[in-house]
């Protein structure tokens, strides 16, 4: 009995279906900005990984480079 009254707290499906639209709107929004930051999250991943490959190569041909020498 106790149970079943905790749990009707949480659950609300109104009569009036109109009070779904708000709800909607802002899940929309929600997901539309959480899928452009992810998508931001994955741009700037790409650029700092281009980086790191890029001091990657510059510091294998200073090694290289400096094998060559000795």
């Amino acid at each position: 009995m106790l149970e079943s009254y905790i749990m009707s707290l949480f659950l609300y499906f109104p009569q009036d279906k109109t009070e779904y639209i708000p709800a909607a709107i802002s899940f929309t929004i929600f997901f539309i900005l959480c899928v452009l930051t992810f998508r931001f999250i994955i741009r700037v991943s790409n650029r700092q990984a281009a980086k790191a490959k890029e001091l990657e190569d510059q510091i294998m041909n200073e090694i290289n480079s400096s094998e060559k020498n000795s």
